[in-house]
């Protein structure tokens, strides 16, 4: 599922499918249950301590400051009673917040290391339609919203929920006419809290979407920024880049419109209609007797903490949309089934001889459109065989399929004689060695990429490996040699030093087959003239399934298939395709032309 496609439905979701997605949420916490449990016995000190605190100050106004009662001993109980509430209420507090804290963030670490997980499981198909910075987004900044939701949300909701209860409680018992009076106001309560529910739910599900796209333009122009400035690229990055940032200011400006007219004014004109009430009834209670002040502010404090309660409700119910928004985009990569294609290991599946057969596969990236039809040929043990033709003809769609980033659903490929879906995906890896065009490198040093962490391959092989395709040339002149540090990507090396490390570290492996995905593409001619002769060295013994884009790498090969348009077209050694005068031949000569101009 592409990206625009995840927005649409979630545009969509309905009440139902925020409940499911909280739920969900709720699900983490139940790792934690001990420590919330203790948490809740927190919130609850602090809301007894909040609806006990109006009783001290009601009992001074009414018992002592009205009648001028003046008892010192009383003054100091009741002084040092409320300050030692309030004391008190502090201590609890900052447990109950760093409580909730630490529940918030172990729950977010797990939720991180899920998703990361996951995206591990993907296959090659879902990264080639989801853009790589929304996928940062994801794992950043949606699962750092939800983790403001169970700090401030979830904290906000509990406490809010218990302190309503006690206020209400409280004021049937000191007067249950007006208490009943008051629930007039829950229609306007109920009402404001709907409104701004529904829409500010579509802001916050903008906002997001417009982060995610800001991330995705970002890591887009910083991934390709040889290319921007070498076609001055610069402006039009920028003019996008601004678009979608004002975008992203324009939305984040009509939510704070609507907070600002919901939020504050709201709850403020619901205020004073509860004070206007409050006055009324003990204005008319007036006429009939005498009004206890204390009851008055007793009254007019419950409800200004019942207001404030739920204003922070409704304030936190923000972050509680955009909480569910981010979790929906979350659980939508977790629920994601384009996995990597699925393996059913039979007992004691072990690759041994090497030996490579395509039967009868076609394949297609979409489903629709086949890239390969009908791909037969076999690779016997030792042999190298070589895929050629112009671009586009599937040549590196034969290498995706046989290192299983890709399933196929026709045809089939077996590995001596046995079907490649049936060995462990261990053993698949372990026996194949991969060389890629573009050699990717980790942020470590040299070694570190040799041995790519494995620490059973002991410094002496990884020298070993680095000397046998003649990467210890360049890397004894390094600062620390193989403790040499290494950028990101290894931009500070040539796309030859990086292609040399990358084919140590297929050496050091010790593959049984080897995969040469135009491995020597990227290296100078007599960087390749050295190479070659330890690739002959390690092809012995080996099947070798090589992508050529210079024919004269190849010429040694026991096969050379030629494809076009996702046929094999023409098969044979380099001398039988050069008598039969077809595309092989038009390429060769082609090369030799361009060879003898130069």
């Amino acid at each position: 599922m592409n990206e625009e496609q995840t927005n649409q439905e979630l545009e969509t979701m309905t009440g139902r499918e925020h409940r499911a997605v909280l739920f969900r949420l709720m699900r983490y916490t139940k790792y934690h249950i001990p420590l919330l449990c203790v948490t809740m016995i927190l919130v609850l000190l602090v809301t007894l301590a909040d609806v006990y605190a109006p009783l001290i100050i009601r009992k001074f106004l009414d018992d002592y400051l009205t009648p001028m009662n003046i008892d010192i001993q009383a003054f100091v109980i009741l002084g040092c009673g409320y300050f030692g509430l309030v004391l008190g209420k502090a201590v609890v507090w900052y447990f109950q917040l760093v409580f909730f804290q630490k529940i918030a963030l172990n729950i977010v670490k797990q939720i991180r290391v899920d998703i990361f997980s996951k995206l591990h499981s993907l296959g090659m198909r879902y990264f080639d339609q989801t853009p790589g910075g929304s996928l940062v987004s994801r794992v950043t900044n949606d699962t750092e919203a939800i983790k403001d939701m169970f700090i401030n949300v979830l904290s906000t909701a509990i406490q809010s929920l218990f302190m309503l209860v006690g206020i209400y409680a409280s004021m049937f018992v000191l007067n249950a006419q007006l208490a009943f009076y008051s629930l007039i106001l829950f229609p306007l309560i109920v009402l404001i809290i709907i409104v701004y529910r529904k829409y500010s739910s579509k802001f916050y599900r903008a906002r997001r979407e417009k982060l995610s796209q800001l991330n995705a333009k970002i890591s887009e122009s910083i991934s390709g920024m040889a290319i921007i400035q070498q076609f001055n690229q610069e402006k039009r990055l920028t003019a996008e880049f601004e678009a979608i940032n004002k975008d992203y200011y324009d939305v984040g400006m009509k939510n704070i419109k609507f907070n600002a007219l919901l939020l504050g004014p709201a709850i403020d004109f619901i205020y004073a209609i509860a004070v206007v009430i409050i006055l009324s009834f003990f204005g008319a209670e007036s006429l009939i007797g005498p009004v206890a002040i204390g009851t008055v502010y007793a009254f007019i404090s419950y409800f200004d903490r019942f207001l404030e309660a739920i204003y922070n409700v409704m304030e936190r119910l923000a972050m509680y949309q955009e909480a569910i928004t981010a979790a929906s985009r979350v659980f939508r990569i977790m629920d994601e089934t384009e996995e990597v294609p699925a393996q059913f290991p039979e007992a004691g599946a072990k690759i041994e001889q090497g030996q490579i057969e395509f039967r009868n596969v076609s394949f297609a990236y979409d489903g629709e459109h086949d890239v390969l039809k009908d791909i037969s040929f076999t690779a016997f043990p030792g042999q190298t065989v070589a895929l050629v033709g112009h671009t586009g003809s599937g040549k590196s769609s034969v290498i995706n399929l046989m290192m299983r980033f890709y399933e196929f659903e026709r045809g089939d490929i077996l590995l001596d004689g046995r079907s490649i879906k049936h060995y462990p995906i261990q053993e698949l890896r372990q026996k194949m060695g991969l060389v890629l065009q573009d050699s990717f490198m980790f942020y470590g040093d040299i070694a570190s990429n040799i041995r790519l962490y494995d620490q059973s391959i002991s410094d002496q092989a990884v020298q070993d490996a680095a000397e046998f395709v003649q990467a210890d040339r360049f890397i004894q002149t390094l600062d620390d040699t193989y403790q040499h540090k290494v950028i990101e990507r290894g931009a500070s090396f040539s796309s030859g030093q990086r292609q040399l490390i990358s084919f140590a570290r297929t050496v050091v492996a010790n593959p049984q087959i080897l995969v040469l995905d135009e491995a020597t593409a990227s290296i100078d001619t007599e960087t390749e003239t050295l190479i070659q002769t330890g690739l002959a060295k390690m092809r012995e013994g080996r099947t070798t399934i090589a992508i050529a884009h210079r024919l004269s790498t190849i010429k040694d090969a026991d096969l050379i298939l030629v494809l076009s348009k996702g046929r094999i077209v023409e098969r044979g050694t380099h001398e039988e395709l050069v008598r039969q005068n077809g595309i092989y031949q038009s390429m060769y000569q082609l090369q030799n032309s361009g060879m003898d101009m130069a």
